[in-house]
């Protein structure tokens, strides 16, 4: 599986819990799985969503984080039964997370328990994790996904409880700033709706906002901001001049 630049896969799981030492993910397993597409920038509205039944007890401090619970998942399918459906959807995209280590920990643990050989993730999907991102376009401060709506302006006013879809959406209009700013968030031609039909396909409306208008600093301006940085560089470095 070729990874392009055209074809993206944000997505986000929720799990039965993690480990506090050793692999995060051993004895864990993956209770939910969102996934939304997105291709030459826009969001396509094609999406994958399930709810998996780990065969395991979720953890009560993962139930407060994500809201699902042992008896909710007891008639979902494990897994082994979605696997195929799971890996055609990223089938030759760039899959992008949110703290990408810890997801695709998850999803090599279970590609495991199905069988020892199956590839992991990094080997058939191109991974980019945004939390790297974020570190480096936002040293020393918080990028958890809140923070980062808060700093873009994006309105996650509806997520209470941690959603793996619902994360993935957010994650999606995030990823889209982070790279150079949503130039249209138009669904391509006939992708009103998702591929199987389900009631997440994402809906957006293109934006047609006007070219933003340039105001250059006068040669006052650029002095009085160049005597500031000289105050500020006498505490330590300044990373505007690094």
């Amino acid at each position: 599986m070729k990874a392009t630049n055209e074809r993206i896969i944000v997505f986000d799981t929720e799990t039965t819990g993690m480990n506090m030492t050793g692999p995060h993910y051993e004895g864990h397993r993956i209770v939910e799985i969102g996934a939304v597409e997105i291709i030459n920038r826009k969001l396509t509205g094609n999406s994958f969503h399930v709810y998996i039944r780990p065969d395991r007890e979720i953890d009560p401090e993962a139930i407060d984080v994500h809201g699902i619970t042992d008896e909710f998942l007891r008639d979902k399918p494990t897994y082994r039964e979605i696997h195929d459906e799971f890996m055609a959807f990223i089938h030759g995209a760039e899959l992008v997370a949110h703290n990408a280590p810890f997801d695709i920990g998850f999803m090599d643990y279970e590609f495991s328990k199905i069988n020892a050989s199956i590839s992991k993730t990094e080997d058939i999907c191109k991974v980019t994790d945004t939390l790297a991102m974020a570190k480096r376009l936002f040293p020393g401060k918080r990028n958890n996904l809140d923070v980062l709506c808060s700093r873009y302006g994006i309105d996650n006013s509806h997520r209470t409880l941690h959603g793996a879809l619902l994360d993935a959406e957010i994650l999606a209009d995030v990823y889209l700033m982070m790279t150079g700013g949503q130039t249209s968030l138009a669904l391509s031609a006939g992708s009103e709706e998702s591929d199987t039909g389900t009631e997440n396909a994402i809906r957006r409306l293109a934006t047609g906002r006007k070219s933003l208008k340039i105001i250059r600093a006068s040669a006052d301006e650029i002095q009085a901001h160049e005597a500031r940085l000289d105050i500020i560089a006498k505490k330590g470095d300044v990373m505007w001049r690094l």
